[in-house]
Order: structure tokens, then sequence, then C-alpha cells
């Protein structure tokens, strides 16, 4: 137990280094990645029944080649296209806010070192150090998290675009 609060004491005192708008990144990190754990669920478990369900619908018709029947097959793929792409653009803009949030931190953090250099003629470093900090820890945190989530919704993107495939292919027209 008191390791666990040292670690709650450790992440707060980051946080209270890096300003306010560590926070704000803290917290679309941990949208993202709950979204990215969402679709990776859904890949792994969900799809299948989704998939199932429009291949049950097509395969129990019993002509596949009118044109009413090639909109149908053209409709059921979009339906599940739609549900696989669910959340992936949400993803990709949450990974692109987070550099520039990192960046928002470095403005902020260089302002509290011109406002230290105005107050203080540039004699309190201690207090600029501070501000430094404020400045470079956001930065860093935002361009982490930025790679993280980019890296993940690379590998999401790969699925979401094999398993599109997939289904339209076995929707065969055959009958």
């Amino acid at each position: 137990m008191l390791a666990i609060m040292e670690a709650f004491a450790a992440i707060r005192a980051f946080l209270n280094q890096g300003g306010d708008v560590l926070v704000l990144i803290a917290i679309l990190t941990f949208a993202m990645w709950t979204l990215i754990f969402e679709r990776v669920w859904y890949f792994k478990g969900g799809l299948k029944g989704d998939v199932q369900a429009a291949l049950d619908t097509w395969e129990s018709r019993s002509e596949r080649r009118s044109w009413n029947a090639k909109k149908i097959r053209t409709a059921l793929i979009s339906r599940v296209s739609e549900k696989i792409d669910t959340n992936m653009a949400m993803i990709a803009t949450m990974v692109s806010l987070c550099p520039l949030l990192g960046l928002l931190g470095t403005v902020t953090g260089m302002i509290e070192v011109f406002n230290v250099l105005a107050l203080t003629g540039g004699g309190d470093v201690k207090q600029m150090a501070s501000g430094v900090s404020m400045a470079t820890i956001p930065t860093m945190a935002g361009m982490v998290a930025a790679l993280s989530g980019l890296f993940a919704n690379t590998y999401l993107t790969r699925i979401a675009d094999r398993e599109k495939y997939l289904f339209a292919d076995h929707m065969t027209m055959d009958h």
C-alpha cells in the first residue's frame, strides 16, 4: 500500500512540475488509449459476430446477381465498414492533438519564465527553472503520447483495412 501511495505522490509531483497543460495531456492520453483498447477488443471479439451476421444475411438470399442484390451487398459492406471504422477518426485526431497540447505547455512555461524575468530582473534562478520545466515537460509528454498513439493507430488502421477487404471478398455473387 505504501508503494502505491509513493507512486501517486511521484505522479502528483510530476504533474505539478509540468503545469496545468500536463493534466490536459494526461486526460487526452487516457481517453485516446481507452478508444484504442476498445477498438482492439472489438477487432478481437465483436467484429466476428458482425461479419457473420452480415454474411448470413447475404447467404440467405436466393439470388445474388440482380441490381437489387448488388445494392444489398453494397449496403451490407457499408454497414460493416462503418462499424469497423468507429472511433478510428477520433483516435487519429487525438494523436494529432497531443503534440499541440505539448506546444501549448511550452508556451505557458515560457510565459512563466518571462514573468519571473520581469518581476525579479533575472535574479531568481529557482523560479526560472520552474518555468523551464513547465515548458519542457509538457512538450515531452505530448510527444510521447503522440508517438505511442501513432503506433497504435497505424496498427489499428491496418487491421481495419484488412478486415474490410476480407469481408468484401467473402461477399461472393456466385449464384
